[in-house]
């Protein structure tokens, strides 16, 4: 039984997958935070940018 307990601690054969699991996830919520706390200036540029392009006539 000890020898079975040995063997599973030292098994690491899903490490790496865990570790790009857990990197992804991280930057999966770095942006997410970044769009939460720049979303409404990046809307409001877009906004800017579009009128830019297709300005409206004066005549409506």
């Amino acid at each position: 039984m000890k020898h079975y307990l040995v063997r599973f601690i030292k098994n690491d054969s899903g490490a790496t997958a865990i570790e790009y699991g857990l990197i992804a996830g991280i930057v999966s919520v770095a942006i997410i935070a970044a769009f939460g706390l720049f979303g409404g200036d990046l809307s409001a540029l877009f906004e800017v940018i579009s009128a830019e392009i297709n300005p409206k006539d004066a005549d409506g």
